[in-house]
């Protein structure tokens, strides 16, 4: 990947440069092309006479709830408090105090009172048989 970057080199700072265009033509069309231009762009109008209004113009504090600036400000602010406050804090609170799913906890207690009990007994903390061996039944040796 590296050296094809070092390929282009000397031409990166061009197609950094330079911003990509479009470039239209300004002739009349001949019609060969098939293309269907728009000569003239009419504006449609209301019934009443008035066009329609942007939210922003009429509420520059506009959050996109509700078109009364009022109720947009107080559903914007139940909606971030529930978000942010119910969401994160109380779900993350929650995740945090979730029993151990790995039993890690668990597995901790256990071998400090394996150790404690081995130590009582006078054994050594790690035996070099994992299963005592007089349990072990192992199958009859076959003669060839």
């Amino acid at each position: 990947m590296l050296t094809r970057l070092s390929r282009l080199g000397p031409v990166l700072p061009r197609l950094l440069c330079n911003a990509p265009a479009r470039f239209v033509s300004q002739s009349k069309s001949s019609g060969a092309t098939g293309a269907g231009a728009v000569t003239q762009v009419h504006k449609g109008l209301d019934p009443h006479g008035h066009g329609e209004v942007s939210e922003y113009v009429k509420n520059p504090e506009y959050h996109g709830f509700s078109s009364d600036p009022v109720v947009d400000k107080w559903n914007m602010r139940i909606a971030f408090f529930l978000g942010v406050s119910v969401c994160l804090v109380i779900g993350g609170t929650y995740i945090y105090y979730l029993p151990d799913p790995k039993m890690k906890q668990w597995a901790k207690r256990e071998a400090e009172r394996v150790i404690v009990q081995r130590e009582r007994d006078g054994l050594p903390l790690i035996d070099e048989n994992y299963y005592d061996p007089s349990t072990i039944i192992l199958p009859p040796a076959q003669e060839k």
